[in-house]
């Protein structure tokens, strides 16, 4: 049997480039070699287009693009011939391409653009649809699709920068309804950019300071006092759910730094009633379906200590892959090692294209 070739994206224009690359590493050393040709494509900051041939491990600590070998790349937009162009010393040369895996977290790589481009060039993609990754990435339309769907999440509210800076006092006396502490988010951004929780009206303002540096839409949510979950969902028409993760954040809440830099504790299975977990892995489910999505996507719950309501937090239609990453442990521990998770998530992008 022929090896499948797969394009591997990493890097990319968006705040969270770092944990691309770290992810990255990780899916690189661990996708079956003995089924796939395996093609390193990496994007600058800049959003410059690289065919990468170095070692994996010059990836995740970014002197990747330094390499002496690397050529210029872009994908084709011509789907009688998709693939990857790459410039040579000769010319141009078009590597075909039976799919593509983009390890792209963020603005750029998560929000439909590399879905949309796949799309227009007919080459196969891991992960939603451009609708999907556009609705999930915006935490606004992710929470109205998710009451229109009936599924519980926290009290919240939403509004433009441009609103706030107009009419900061209306803003700030509408997110306070919410109660304090509440959480303040770039409507779209991941891995907790610019997120911040805020305890008083003056920590409020400077909450909303910092997310508006990220985009031009805010989302506020209530904080809830409750035991933060993941569930990982994989699968086309007919996705299936994993164990559930719990997480126990070495910081006040689940930022950047407790995701990739510190020591938060992670128990797997989570530590929960049967009947919880198993509410947690329906509405997961429930969740993907309602917002589209195909291939895979982690979603982020809290059980809240009070009355154990399950309240879904966000999905995430490009979750981490690095060693320490959720997705990946969860379905390992599901009986699905990162191997056969990587080809099976290769597999469903081919078949949702009837490749």
């Amino acid at each position: 049997m022929s090896k499948r070739s797969v394009a591997v994206l990493f890097g990319g224009n968006s705040s969270e480039y770092e944990v691309s690359l770290m992810s990255a590493a990780s899916v690189l050393s661990n996708i079956p070699t003995d089924r796939y040709q395996i093609h390193m494509v990496g994007i600058t900051k800049e959003g410059q287009w690289i065919y990468y041939t170095g070692p994996v491990d010059e990836i995740q600590n970014g002197v990747w693009c330094e390499h002496p070998d690397n050529r210029l790349a872009w994908i084709s937009p011509d789907s009688t011939a998709p693939g990857l162009m790459v410039a040579s010393t000769g010319g141009n040369r078009l590597i075909p391409l039976d799919v593509v895996f983009p390890v792209l977290h963020g603005k750029n790589g998560e929000d439909g653009s590399i879905q949309g481009l796949m799309q227009l060039a007919g080459i196969p993609c891991v992960g939603c649809s451009v609708a999907a990754s556009a609705v999930c990435m915006d935490k606004v339309y992710t929470n109205m699709v998710l009451d229109s769907a009936g599924i519980p999440q926290a009290k919240w509210d939403w509004c433009h920068v441009s609103d706030y800076r107009s009419s900061p006092r209306e803003i700030l006396d509408r997110v306070e309804k919410l109660g304090y502490p509440v959480f303040v988010k770039p409507a779209n951004a991941g891995s907790s950019v610019g997120v911040g929780k805020a305890k008083d009206r003056a920590s409020l303002k400077a909450c909303i300071q910092e997310a508006a540096k990220w985009d031009q839409k805010l989302l506020f949510e209530e904080g809830i006092d409750g035991i933060e979950v993941e569930c990982a969902v994989l699968g086309n028409q007919c996705p299936i759910a994993s164990v559930v993760g719990e997480i126990s954040p070495c910081n006040e809440f689940y930022d950047y730094e407790a995701k990739y830099e510190a020591d938060s504790q992670l128990f797997i299975p989570a530590r929960l009633p049967e009947e919880t977990s198993e509410l947690i892995r329906q509405t997961a489910v429930k969740a993907f379906r309602a917002l589209d999505c195909s291939g895979l996507a982690r979603v982020d719950f809290f059980v809240r200590r009070s009355d154990g309501a399950v309240l879904l937090n966000e999905p995430n239609t490009i979750p981490g892959f690095t060693s320490i990453s959720m997705y990946p442990k969860l379905f390992d521990a599901s009986g699905l090692p990162y191997p056969k998770l990587l080809d099976r998530l290769l597999g469903l992008a081919m078949e949702r294209t009837g490749r």
